[in-house]
């Protein structure tokens, strides 16, 4: 398999970050200069630490990279839900994820596995260097190792559930390697890393949150917790034991939540959810960090197509778009639904800030920039420097609602957990007693549909259940059989696999056999 190797690291690279930190771009290298340093030579002094560490967050930004033609990574996640659709059926490779004829040789299939790997390769190498960092103080250098496991576990926790077994890769690599073309690892094994890393990060000294956008003890045990979930259901199936891990890692958040509500909350409103003001806060465990200075938000595909939305005019692909059917599914007074308040948007104001203008279709606001882009007679910055969700508290607390049905049926905690977020939805929720074991899981299940859509996570979601949310039934149908609206096209057994890039098969024949159902090398 061919590895993004780090051989060397630049000032460029290291500099272009968002998040803060002790290194000045100016004068963090004054040793050597930049082209001369290597791996060998460049993790001396605690400032490489840092600044390594920063490239490996750096990495993450992936998810935003281009995919062709009106088209971004992150659409790999969404295209294949069924929530979403395209008003502009511009890009092949976007077209056939979500007509779901995807094969090795799609763009964003290839893009996010080279991504992932190249965050594993700088997180290795991260693990394996700062140890060796003398003099550093322990704290901070515990900090930055338990920072870059997280990063290490989050990367090999989309690639195991995207792919099925992966390569396990813990070690810088070189074409010396012994295992530089490697074999695939069990999901078992895979998992195992995952956890090994995450249980090191909580014990890392990382404060509960951190407003620069740096891993924190939160983000990594809800994240832990999910993986808890993630392993009770497919394809490992481990049941109750996991479910319960699950339920009592969340709950440990919650708990903290509650004793410090203004330093872990749901936002009171949902426009909090996208404003700049509060990135990395409150209901924000964890975002992949942007500010123009080095990447804008990746988003704008969301944007409609050709509509005048933001002070660029007309413009916008509308390459994601929600479906019609998944926009109606909400229930009547979900303030989740309504224009401008919620998730979506049905209105908006000419060029940004003129004239009120019809839509004529609901569109994705989640993401939407208001200081960048302009709002109701206020001109737009310009400047999208919205940070993208990955773990919001409203799944912690959906995660435990889950995870402690499993074991013992709904109580009252679980219950609690889920009508906080039917509370800020301003819905009314049915009691304790009129739910079932049953009938529960299937309204947590909905609420994660409705309060987590387009964050790129229903993908996981439908994966791990075998379930797919039928919005015309508001039922929960099998995975294989399922009709995506998105495309009328049913889901089969083989997507619940990603195929293998073809190019990885072909460099690397240690890789074998294409995942089931896809076409070889």
């Amino acid at each position: 398999m061919r590895h993004t190797l780090t051989k060397y690291i630049s000032q460029a690279v290291l500099c272009g970050l968002a998040l803060t930190g002790p290194i000045g771009c100016s004068d963090f290298l004054k040793e050597q200069a930049p082209s001369n340093l290597s791996p060998g030579t460049f993790y001396t002094i605690p400032d490489h630490a840092e600044a390594a560490l920063a490239a490996t967050y750096a990495g993450t930004r992936f998810m935003g990279g281009d995919a062709g033609i009106f088209s971004t990574n992150w659409q790999l996640l969404e295209a294949l839900t069924g929530t979403s659709t395209t008003e502009t059926a511009q890009n092949s490779d976007l077209n056939n994820l979500y007509g779901l004829v995807h094969d090795g040789n799609t763009a964003h299939v290839v893009n996010y596995w080279n991504g992932l790997y190249t965050l594993i390769a700088n997180a290795n190498l991260v693990i394996d260097r700062v140890p060796g960092i003398t003099p550093m103080d322990a704290a901070q250098k515990a900090k930055i190792l338990g920072e870059a496991r997280f990063l290490r576990a989050t990367a090999y926790f989309m690639a195991v559930r995207l792919w099925g077994d992966v390569p396990l890769i813990t070690t810088p690599q070189s074409a010396a390697s012994p295992d530089f073309l490697p074999a695939r690892a069990s999901q078992e094994d895979v998992y195992k890393l995952i956890v090994d890393d995450l249980t090191a990060a909580e014990g890392a000294g990382l404060a509960w949150m951190d407003v620069s956008g740096r891993a924190n003890m939160a983000a990594v045990k809800t994240q832990l917790s999910k993986v808890y979930l993630t392993m009770a259901g497919f394809p490992l199936s481990k049941g109750a034991t996991y479910y319960k891990l699950a339920a009592d890692k969340a709950l440990e958040v919650i708990t903290y939540a509650n004793a410090n509500p203004s330093v872990i909350n749901l936002f009171s409103t949902y426009e909090d959810i996208h404003r700049e003001s509060t990135k990395n806060r409150v209901e924000h465990l964890y975002m992949i960090q942007y500010n123009t200075a080095v990447a804008s938000n990746p988003m704008d595909n969301f944007y409609p197509n050709f509509k005048p939305v933001t002070y660029n005019g007309p413009g916008g692909t509308g390459s994601s778009v929600p479906t019609a059917s998944f926009y109606a599914s909400y229930e009547a007074g979900d303030l989740r639904a309504k224009d401008q308040a919620g998730y979506f948007y049905t209105t908006y104001y000419t060029n940004g800030n003129g004239a009120p203008f019809s839509l004529g279709a609901p569109y994705v606001f989640k993401h939407f920039n208001r200081t960048a882009n302009g709002t109701s007679g206020v001109a737009g910055t310009r400047q999208n420097n919205l940070n993208v969700p990955q773990i919001r508290f409203a799944e912690t607390l959906l995660i435990y609602a889950e995870a402690q049905n499993e074991v013992g049926g709904p109580n009252q905690a679980a219950y609690d957990a889920m009508k906080r977020i039917r509370d800020r939805a301003t819905l009314t929720t049915p009691a304790l007693g009129t739910f079932t074991q049953a009938t529960f899981r299937e309204a947590v299940w909905r609420e994660r549909w409705h309060e987590l859509c387009y964050e790129q996570l229903t993908w996981y979601d439908m994966i791990r259940l075998r379930k797919v949310y039928n919005e015309k039934t508001n039922g929960f149908d099998n995975f294989v059989g399922h009709v995506n609206l998105s495309s009328n096209r049913p889901l089969q057994e083989k997507h619940l696999l990603l195929p293998i890039p073809r190019q990885e098969l072909l460099n690397n024949p240690n890789l074998k056999t294409q995942n089931p159902g896809y076409p070889g090398a």
